[in-house]
C-alpha cells in the first residue's frame, strides 16, 4: 500500500480511526480526503513497529504526532475538535461527504503565521551558453550536466507530481520516480531535476530516453519500464514546508537539499563542488558525460529566466533546433526521411540554418513521419538565413530536436549536425542561436 496517515480520536473506550491519505492539512484553504475506518483497540494507540505481510495494515508504522484532544461537537456525520498535539495545534472539523468518505479541514489560521503555499506549477530557471569555465571558480558550484528531460517535482503527502518545462504534467510517464514521495513522507517539498535515461557504460542519453518521452498509454510505458528504467537527478530545492526557497542563495538552497539525503533506487541528489569546475570539467569528460553546470553561489533561484548566474559548459557543441522541413532519401532511405531541415527564431523570423541526416534511430525514422506529415506546407518557414535546399518538403515549424555539431560556420550553417531527439517539452518560438558568454 502506498502511504498514508491514520488519524484516531481515543472515545468510549476505542480509538475512533480515519485513514488520512495526504495527512493533516496544515492550511484552512485546503481540505483533505478522510476515510472513516473501524474503530481500533485502544493498544494501537502509541504502536509502531513493523505490521507482516498478508495482515491488514501491512508494512512500517511509525507515530507522527500524539496529544490530547477537547471535543467542540461530534455528531455521526460531524466531529469538530481542538488538537494539542506536540506537531500539530489547533481547530478542526471532520464532515461526512458521502458512505466512508469524510473531509478533514483546519478552521483555525495556518500554525505558522508566514507558512506559503505550494505553488502549482514553476517555470524553471535556465542556464546561459558559456565557452569555458568561469574565471572566478571560487564564487561558483559545479554540478554535471545531465543529458536527460527538465522535470520539477511537487511532494505532498506522500505523493509526488512531476511537471514538464512545458508546464505538461508528466508523472504517469515515470511511474518509477513516484517511490520517492514515501521516502520523503510528510516534507512538503518542490525540487528541480532532470529525468534520465542511463546507457549500458553508465552514461546518460537523450537518445535512449526518446523511449520513453511521449508516452502516454500505461500498458506502453509498463513495457518500456522493463527496456529503458529512468531515474530522477535532483539538483536544486524550491520549496520546504510551507516556505519557498527561492529568494535563498543557491549555497543555502544546496544545503538544504543535502540535508534532506534524497537518494533511493530511482532518484539521488548528485553532489555540488563548490570552487574546482576544473576537475569536475575534466571527470565529465571522462565519463562521456555532456559537461558541466557553474551555479554562482550567491545566485538567488529566478523562475523562468536565462541568467548567467547559471553557465552551462558543453564538452560537445549542441542546442535546440526548430524543425521546418525535410528532404526525401534516397539509397538506403528511399521512401523515407533523408535529412531534416532546421532553423532557429530571430525576433519573429526563423532562421534557415542546415540540414541533418544522421543520427536518427530506425525507431525514429519509423516515427518522424507521422508528426511531419500532418504539418506540410506549400512554402518554407525559413524568412531569413541562405535558401533550403531544392526538392524540399516544408512543415509547419512546430517541432522541435535537440542536436550536436561541431561548429557554426561563417555563414551561419551547422557543420556535421547529428539529430539526438525530439524535445517535446520546448516552445518552437523559445529556440535562438546560442551564443557562448
Amino acid at each position: 500500500t502506498s502511504l498514508h496517515w491514520d488519524f484516531r480520536l481515543e472515545r468510549d473506550g476505542v480509538l475512533v480511526s480515519w485513514a488520512v491519505p495526504k495527512g493533516i492539512p496544515p492550511d484552512p484553504k485546503k481540505n483533505h480526503l478522510a476515510v472513516h475506518v473501524e474503530d481500533h483497540p485502544l493498544s494501537y494507540i502509541d504502536f509502531g513497529g513493523e505490521i507482516p505481510e498478508g495482515n491488514y495494515g501491512a508494512g512500517q508504522v511509525s507515530v507522527w504526532d500524539k496529544g490530547t484532544y477537547e471535543v467542540v461537537k461530534w455528531t455521526d456525520r460531524e466531529v469538530m475538535v481542538v488538537l494539542h498535539g506536540k506537531r500539530v495545534e489547533g481547530r478542526y472539523v471532520l464532515f461526512q461527504t458521502g458512505g466512508k468518505n469524510w473531509m478533514i479541514h483546519r478552521m483555525d489560521p495556518p500554525q505558522d503565521a508566514t507558512r506559503e503555499p505550494m505553488p502549482e506549477r514553476v517555470d524553471p530557471m535556465k542556464a546561459k551558453l558559456a565557452s569555458g569555465l568561469p574565471r572566478d571558480q571560487k564564487s561558483y558550484g559545479f554540478e554535471f550536466k545531465w543529458d536527460g528531460a527538465r522535470a520539477v517535482a511537487f511532494c505532498s503527502g506522500g505523493r509526488v507530481r512531476l511537471q514538464s518545462r512545458s508546464f505538461e504534467d508528466i508523472t504517469a510517464r515515470y511511474p518509477e520516480v513516484r517511490e520517492m514521495g514515501a521516502a520523503i513522507g510528510s516534507h512538503e517539498l518542490v525540487l528541480d531535476g532532470e529525468v534520465i535515461a542511463v546507457d549500458k557504460n553508465g552514461r546518460p542519453s537523450f537518445e535512449l530516453l526518446q523511449g520513453r518521452i511521449g508516452l502516454n498509454s500505461e500498458v506502453d510505458i509498463r513495457r518500456k519500464m522493463k527496456e529503458i528504467p529512468v531515474g530522477y537527478v535532483i539538483f536544486d530545492l524550491l520549496y520546504l514546508d510551507g516556505h519557498s526557497t527561492m529568494p535563498l542563495t543557491y549555497a543555502e538552497r544546496r544545503r538544504l537539499l543535502d540535508a534532506l539525503k534524497l537518494k533511493g533506487r530511482f532518484w539521488q541528489t548528485p553532489p555540488s563542488t563548490a570552487g574546482d569546475g576544473t576537475a569536475t570539467l575534466a571527470t565529465s569528460r571522462q565519463l562521456g558525460f555532456e559537461g558541466v553546470m557553474a551555479k554562482r553561489l550567491d545566485s538567488i533561484y529566478q523562475p523562468g529566466k536565462r541568467s548567467d548566474a547559471w553557465l552551462k559548459i558543453k564538452n560537445h557543441q549542441g542546442q535546440e533546433l526548430v524543425i521546418g522541413g525535410w528532404l526525401p532519401g534516397g539509397g538506403a532511405r528511399e521512401g523515407r526521411i533523408g535529412a531534416l531541415l532546421v532553423g532557429y527564431y530571430d525576433g519573429p523570423k526563423l532562421v534557415y540554418a542546415g540540414k541533418v541526416g544522421t543520427g536518427f534511430t530506425e525507431k525514429m525514422l519509423e516515427r518522424l513521419p507521422s508528426l511531419l506529415e500532418p504539418l506540410r506546407r506549400g512554402s518554407p518557414p525559413f524568412e531569413a538565413g541562405m535558401k533550403p535546399p531544392k526538392g524540399a518538403i516544408f512543415v509547419e515549424p512546430r517541432l522541435v530536436g535537440e542536436f550536436e555539431f561541431a561548429e557554426w560556420t561563417r555563414s551561419g550553417q551547422l557543420r556535421q549536425p547529428s539529430f539526438k531527439g525530439l524535445r517535446e517539452d520546448k516552445d518552437p518560438r523559445t529556440v535562438v542561436r546560442e551564443s557562448p558568454t
